[in-house]
C-alpha cells in the first residue's frame, strides 16, 4: 500500500533491511528474517521481535524509499506484505515516475513531485474505498433493522450512517455500534449479559470535541445535560467526527437559529440528509471558504495536478477545484500559492497533446495557466468545454441585457436571499429611472473626493506611499494583476505592510471575492437603491438614527455627500436582506468601505462581510460574534496561559473584545491605523483579527497581570489603542477622544500598527483558517446552548414566583415542554412548529406549544389524565389558557394550570373544573360530538402579528401584565352561573375522576347526594321567586342521582340530560359556583379526594421515559 511520505534517517542505523532493487531516486528493501535466506542471527532476532509485537505494531516486511543523491534523509512511500504487492508498486513507479524525474532542475523539485504523486494516489484509494463501503445496501439495510429494533424511534427518523466503536463507562470499554441519524446520536452494546443503550438528541449537545488521554489515545467527547460520554476506536476517526459536527450543527441551526437556517435551502428537508450529501456539503463549504466564493457555488470535482509557476520556474503540486463558474488551484507542497480563474475570464483553452495530460488556459488578465499531470484530462477537457460555452453564453446575455436595460431577475433574488418581489420597469420608464439613479450613486471613493493625493507632494510619507505603489506594480508584473493573479506568501507580506491608498478599494474587492458578485450581477445595486428609496421601516428608522454617528470625525461624513452614500448603501442592503435588515456596527464598517471603494463596490464588500466572512454577526443575537469570541478565549488559554490564570473570569475578554470583532477594530483604533487591519482581514479573514487580538493582549501582558479589576484592564487597553499610530499613512491625523482615565498621566509609548501586525503574524501566524472553522463549529454548540440556558433560567425565575413546584420539578417540566415542541419539528419538512420559536421575543414567549402538543403533555403529566374524558379536559383547558386566541400557550400558562391540579386547594381545583365546563372552554354541543371525530382546530396555523412581529409592543405587554394582576384578584362571585347541560357534563367529569379511586363507591354516593341537594335547592328557590309558576318534575332525576349503583348513576345522568333537553324550552335552571362549592364542602370524602397530595415526580419520570415512544405511536396513527 502507498504511504504518506515520512522521513527515515538511515545513517548509523542497524542493518535491519536488505536492499533488493535500486534506482537513482528509489530503493526497494526487504526486512531481515523474511524471504529467502532468513538473514542469519540478525534476521532471526528481527523476526522474533516482529512476531512478539502485536498486530498493530508489526512492521511490513517490504518497503520502498525515495532518496536523493548525497542526502542521508530518505522518504518511505510504500510498503507491502509480500513481494508481489511491493513489486507492483515498483513497476508503477518505473512506468509513471522514474522516466520524468530527470527533467527537474533540483533535488527539492524532485522530492516535491514524488510526494505530490504519492499523496494523490493515497487520496484516490481512500475515496474509492469510501464509496465501496457506502454502496453496500445489504449491510446498511441490516443496520437499519437493528437501529429500528433497538431504539424504537419513529419510522421517519433517517439513519445517516453507523460505526463500530467503544463507549467508555468509567474505565470500562463497551464494544458496540454507534448510529448517527438526523436528530439523534444512538449507541447500543450487549456484552456478557449487560446491555448499554444511549440516545442523545443533537440539539441537547453542548460540547463535541476530540480528546486524547493516557487511556484513550484518540476519542470523541460529548457533553449533554451535565453528562459526559466518550467514544473511541473508530476506523475512520476524522470522518466520523466531521459527520457528527455537521449533524449537530444542522440540528442547532434548524431548531435554535432560524434566521441562518432559512437561508440554507439544502437543509430544509431533514428526510433528504445523507452521508454522501453531508460529505459533499463539507467539501463545498471548504472550497467556498478557501477561495472566498459565493456560498451558492457548487463544487464539481477535485483533481490532483501540477501548476507551472512562472516566477519560480517550477511546478507546484496541489489540487485543482472545478465548480460551475470557477477553476481554482491551491498548492499542497508548502509554496502557499492560490489561484482563482473565473470562467468568464477564460478566453482560450489549449490541449496540445492528449498523451501529455496537461491543459493551458489563457485569460483576459494576460496570464496563461499550465496544469500538468491531470488524471483523465480528456474527460476534464470535455467537461470544461461545456462549462466555458455556458459561461460565454451567459456573459453575452448579461452584456446584451446591460446594454438594453439591466433588469434583476427572480432567479437573482432567490440566489441572493431576497424575499421580496423583483423590481419591474418597462421601456422608457426603466431607462429614466436608471439614469436618475446613476446621478445619485457616487462613482468615486470618498477618499478621492475629500483627500485627493497631490502628485507634486514629495514629503517622506508620500514618498513611502509611492514606494508602496511601485512595489505592488512590480508584484503585478510578476504575479499578475486582477482576479486571476497568483496569491502567494509575498502577496501576504505586501498586505501586512499596508495596501497603498490608491489600490486599497481595488484589492479589497479582489481579496474578499466581492468583485465576483458584482461582475455576475450588473445593475443589481442600482435597482435596489431605486426600490428602497423613500421606504419606511424599522430598519430605515435605525439607519437614520445612526447615520451621524458613523466616523463623525472624518470630513467625508460631515457632508451630505458621505451621509447620503452611507444611507443608500445601508438601506439597499436592508432591502436585499430583510432577515438582517440593519444592525449596529454595520454603519461604522460601511463608512470605512465607502472611503476607499465606490458606492456599488462598498455595497458588495458589505455583502461579502455580512454573508460570508463574518456569518451570523449581524442578526438579533449576534451569534457569529459570540462564537468567534469563544474561539478567541480558546486561543487565549492555549497561547497566553499566564493571562488566563490571572483573569479568573474569562467573560472579561468577551465583553472587551466584542467591538473588536463587530467592527474589525475600526471602533477602537484611529482610522488611519484601522484600515491596515481591514487590509489583513480581507486577505486572511477572521484569522487576522484573532491574531491581532492575541498580539494586543500579549503586548500589554505585564500591565494586565497587575490589574486588580476589570475597569483597570479596560483603561489600559483603551490607552494602548489610542496610542497606536500609522507612521507611513499619508492621511492627515484625525481628532481622537482621549481614553478614559488618561488625564494627568505620563505620555504613553507610541506603537506602529505595521509593527503590531507583523508581530501578530510572527507569533501567531501558525493559526490555520481550517482550524478556526472547526473551532467555530464546535463553539457554536456551546454558545447557542448557553443562550438557551439563559432563556431557561429567566423563564424558570419568572414562573417559580407563580407556582408551588420545587425548582427541580419546574426545570424538568420545562425540559418536557421544550422537548415536546422539538419532537414536533424533527420529522416534518417545513414544520409549522418551527415558527413557534422566535428568539427575538421576550423569554416567556420564545417557546410556545400548540393544541396537539399540549394535549400530549396533558396525557403524560396531568393527575386527571386517567379520566374517561381526559381528551376533552385537555381540549377545554387549552381553550381556557389560550386567552389571546393565537392557538399557542407558553410555559407559564402550562405550568400554572398543572400547579392548580397538583398543589391547588380544594377551592382552586374546583374552580378550575368549573371554568372548564363554561365558555370559552366548553361549548354547548361539546358532549354530543365524540372526541375522536372532532375536526381539528387550526393549531398548526397560529395567529401572527404580520409586519409588527419584529417590533416588541411595550404597551401590549404592559396591558397584558395589568390584566394578569387583575385576574389574581378575581373573586368567585365574578364567575358566571353554570347552566343545566354544562352542569350535567360537570357531574360526568366528577364521576370520571373518581373512577379507580379506593373510595370510589363513597365518592359516587357523595356526588349523587350533592347533585340531588343542588336540584332541590334550585327548585325551592324557583318556587319562592315564582310561587304560581308550574314546578317541573325533578323527582326522577333526584331519585336516580341518589342511587348507589354505577350503572344506575350513569343512566340517571343520561335521563337528566335528556329531560333537561326536553324541558329547556320550558324552564332553564342554573347554579352559581358558590352553591356547588358549599354543597361539596358538606361531603368530607369529596374534600379529602381533592386535597389529597399527588406527587408529580412519578409522572415526570414516566413522561421522560415514554415521550419519545409516544411520538412514534402518534406518528404511526397519523
Amino acid at each position: 500500500m502507498w504511504l504518506k511520505p515520512e522521513e527515515v534517517l538511515l545513517k548509523n542505523a542497524l542493518k535491519l533491511w536488505l536492499t533488493e532493487k535500486t534506482h537513482k531516486y528509489f530503493v526497494l528493501q526487504r526486512r531481515r528474517g523474511y524471504g529467502e535466506g532468513g538473514g542469519g542471527l540478525t534476521g532471526l532476532l528481527v523476526g522474533t521481535l516482529d512476531t512478539v509485537f502485536d498486530s498493530t505494531s508489526k512492521v511490513a516486511p517490504y518497503r520502498i524509499l525515495h532518496q536523493t543523491p548525497e542526502s542521508q534523509v530518505y522518504w518511505s512511500i510504500a510498503c507491502g506484505a509480500n513481494s508481489e504487492e511491493i513489486n507492483k508498486h515498483w513497476e508503477w513507479l518505473e512506468h509513471n515516475v522514474m522516466a520524468i524525474l530527470p527533467v527537474f532542475d533540483s533535488n527539492e523539485d524532485i522530492t516535491s513531485f514524488v510526494q505530490g504523486k504519492i499523496r494523490g494516489l493515497i487520496a484516490e484509494e481512500s475515496q474509492s474505498a469510501s464509496i465501496k463501503e457506502e454502496d453496500d445496501p445489504e449491510k446498511f439495510r441490516e443496520a437499519l433493522l437493528k437501529f429500528d429494533k433497538w431504539f424504537g424511534l419513529p419510522e421517519q427518523e433517517k439513519l445517516v450512517t453507523y460505526y463500530s466503536c467503544n463507549y467508555w463507562s468509567g474505565r470500562v470499554p463497551c464494544q458496540g455500534w454507534l448510529y448517527l441519524s438526523t436528530n439523534f446520536l444512538s449507541f447500543y452494546s450487549f456484552f456478557l449479559g449487560k446491555e448499554v443503550k444511549i440516545v442523545i438528541s443533537w440539539d441537547e449537545i453542548s460540547k463535541l470535541e476530540k480528546t486524547m488521554s493516557v487511556i484513550l489515545s484518540e476519542s470523541i467527547h460529548i457533553h449533554s445535560h451535565g453528562e459526559d460520554y466518550y467514544f473511541s476506536m473508530f476506523v475512520h476517526f476524522n470522518e466520523t467526527f466531521l459527520l457528527m459536527e455537521q449533524l449537530a450543527d444542522y440540528a442547532v441551526k434548524r431548531l435554535f437559529d432560524k434566521e441562518t437556517f432559512e437561508t440554507d435551502v439544502s437543509l430544509n428537508d431533514p428526510l433528504q440528509i445523507t452521508r454522501r450529501g453531508l460529505e459533499n456539503r463539507a467539501r463545498n463549504e471548504y472550497f467556498t471558504a478557501l477561495f472566498r466564493l459565493p456560498r451558492e457555488e457548487s463544487l464539481d470535482d477535485i483533481l490532483d495536478c501540477f501548476l507551472w509557476i512562472p516566477f519560480c520556474h517550477a511546478h507546484a503540486f496541489g489540487k485543482m477545484f472545478i465548480s460551475d463558474h470557477y477553476i481554482c488551484f491551491s498548492s499542497q507542497d508548502g509554496s502557499h500559492c492560490n489561484v482563482i480563474i473565473p470562467l468568464r475570464e477564460v478566453i482560450g483553452m489549449d490541449t496540445p497533446d492528449s498523451s501529455d495530460k496537461h491543459i493551458s488556459f489563457s485569460t483576459r488578465c494576460k496570464i496563461t495557466f499550465r496544469f500538468t499531470e491531470i488524471k483523465d484530462s480528456d474527460g476534464l477537457v470535455k467537461k470544461l468545454e461545456g462549462k466555458l460555452n455556458c459561461s460565454a453564453s451567459a456573459q453575452d446575455a448579461l452584456r446584451n441585457e446591460e446594454e438594453l436595460c439591466p433588469k434583476n431577475s427572480q432567479e437573482d433574488n432567490a440566489f441572493f436571499g431576497h424575499d421580496g418581489p423583483p423590481p419591474s420597469f418597462a421601456g422608457d420608464q426603466s431607462s429614466a429611472l436608471l439614469k436618475e439613479s446613476n446621478k445619485t450613486v457616487n462613482t468615486e471613493a470618498l477618499m478621492r473626493v475629500f483627500h485627493p493625493q497631490d502628485a507634486e507632494n514629495l514629503d517622506s510619507k508620500m514618498l513611502k506611499e509611492k514606494m508602496k505603489v511601485q512595489s505592488w506594480n512590480i508584484h503585478f508584473v510578476e504575479y499578475g494583476h486582477g482576479v486571476c493573479m497568483f496569491r502567494t506568501k509575498k502577496t501576504r507580506d505586501l498586505v501586512m505592510r499596508g495596501i497603498p491608498e490608491a489600490l486599497r478599494g481595488e484589492l479589497w474587492l479582489l481579496f474578499s471575492g466581492a468583485n465576483n458578485d458584482m461582475a455576475s450581477h450588473p445593475g443589481y445595486y442600482t435597482e435596489l437603491v431605486e426600490r428602497s428609496m423613500g421606504t419606511c421601516s424599522l430598519a430605515t428608522d435605525e439607519i437614520e438614527r445612526d447615520l451621524h454617528r458613523s466616523l463623525p470625525e472624518h470630513p467625508a461624513f460631515q457632508s451630505d455627500t458621505g451621509i447620503s452614500a452611507l444611507r443608500r448603501v445601508l438601506t439597499a442592503y436592508a432591502s436585499r436582506n430583510p432577515k438582517i435588515g440593519y444592525c449596529q456596527a454595520m454603519n461604522i464598517l460601511t463608512s470605512v468601505l465607502l472611503l476607499y471603494a465606490k458606492e456599488e463596490e462598498a455595497f458588495w464588500l458589505l455583502v461579502a462581510v455580512c454573508e460570508r466572512m463574518l456569518p451570523d454577526y449581524f442578526n438579533r443575537r449576534i451569534i457569529g460574534a459570540l462564537v468567534d469570541q469563544a474561539v478567541f478565549e480558546e486561543f487565549i488559554r492555549s497561547h497566553l496561559p499566564q493571562l488566563t490564570e490571572h483573569m479568573t473570569d474569562m467573560t472579561f475578554f468577551s465583553s472587551v473584545s466584542l467591538s473588536w470583532f463587530l467592527t474589525i477594530f475600526i471602533s477602537v483604533l484611529p482610522i488611519e491605523s484601522a484600515v491596515n487591519v481591514v487590509d489583513c482581514f480581507f486577505y486572511d479573514g477572521i484569522k487576522a483579527i484573532l491574531q491581532l487580538g492575541l498580539a494586543v493582549l500579549d503586548y500589554n501582558m505585564d500591565k494586565l497581570l497587575l490589574c486588580k479589576d476589570d475597569a483597570e484592564a479596560v483603561t489600559i487597553l483603551n490607552k494602548f489603542f489610542d496610542n497606536v499610530t500609522n507612521k507611513d499613512s499619508p492621511l492627515p491625523p484625525m481628532a481622537h477622544h482621549p481614553p478614559i482615565g488618561s488625564d494627568n498621566q505620563e505620555p504613553q509609548t507610541k506603537v506602529d500598527i505595521t509593527e503590531l501586525i507583523a508581530e501578530s503574524y510572527e507569533k501567531y501566524g501558525d493559526i490555520q483558517s481550517m482550524e478556526v472553522e472547526s473551532m467555530r463549529r464546535r463553539n457554536r454548540l456551546y454558545v447557542i446552548q448557553t443562550l438557551e440556558d439563559t432563556t431557561r433560567q429567566n423563564v424558570l425565575r419568572v414562573v417559580s414566583q407563580e407556582v408551588m413546584f420545587s425548582p427541580k420539578e419546574l426545570e424538568d417540566l420545562f425540559e418536557l415542554f421544550k422537548k415536546e415542541h422539538f419532537l414536533s419539528c424533527y420529522w416534518i419538512p417545513h414544520s409549522p412548529a418551527l415558527k413557534h420559536h422566535d428568539s427575538s421575543l421576550p423569554y416567556l414567549e420564545q417557546y410556545q406549544i400548540d393544541r396537539k402538543q399540549y394535549c400530549t403533555l396533558f396525557r403524560h403529566l396531568s393527575p386527571w389524565s386517567h379520566s374517561a374524558n381526559a381528551d376533552l379536559l385537555a381540549l377545554w383547558s387549552f381553550r381556557l389558557l389560550d386567552e389571546n386566541a393565537d392557538c399557542l400557550i407558553n410555559f407559564k400558562e402550562f405550568s400554572c394550570v398543572l400547579d392548580v391540579m397538583y398543589n391547588g386547594s380544594f377551592t382552586d381545583k374546583l374552580k378550575l373544573l368549573f371554568k372548564l365546563h363554561i365558555p370559552p372552554a366548553f361549548t354547548e354541543d361539546e358532549s354530543a360530538i365524540p372526541a375522536a371525530s372532532k375536526q381539528p382546530e387550526p393549531f398548526d396555523e397560529p395567529l401572527t402579528q404580520g409586519s409588527n412581529k419584529g417590533k416588541v409592543d411595550i404597551q401590549a405587554y404592559l396591558k397584558q401584565w395589568h390584566e394578569e394582576l387583575t385576574r389574581k384578584e378575581e373573586s368567585i362571585r365574578n364567575l358566571p352561573r353554570i347552566n343545566q347541560s354544562q352542569f350535567v357534563q360537570f357531574s360526568k367529569t366528577l364521576y370520571n375522576l373518581f373512577h379507580g379511586d379506593p373510595n370510589e363507591e363513597a365518592l359516587f354516593r357523595a356526588i349523587t347526594t350533592v347533585t340531588g341537594l343542588l336540584l332541590r335547592m334550585e327548585e325551592v328557590g324557583r318556587m319562592l321567586n315564582s310561587p304560581n309558576s308550574p314546578s317541573p318534575n325533578k323527582q326522577g332525576t333526584i331519585q336516580d342521582c341518589q342511587s348507589g349503583d354505577r350503572i344506575q348513576e350513569n343512566q340517571a345522568l343520561n335521563m337528566s340530560e335528556d329531560n333537561a333537553q326536553e324541558r329547556q324550552s320550558e324552564i332553564e335552571w342554573t347554579f352559581a359556583f358558590e352553591q356547588i362549592l358549599a354543597s361539596l364542602l358538606n361531603e368530607p370524602v369529596l374534600v379529602s379526594f381533592f386535597e389529597k397530595h399527588v406527587d408529580i415526580r412519578a409522572k415526570i419520570e414516566q413522561a421522560k421515559s415514554v415521550q419519545l415512544r409516544a411520538k412514534r405511536q402518534s406518528n404511526a396513527i397519523d
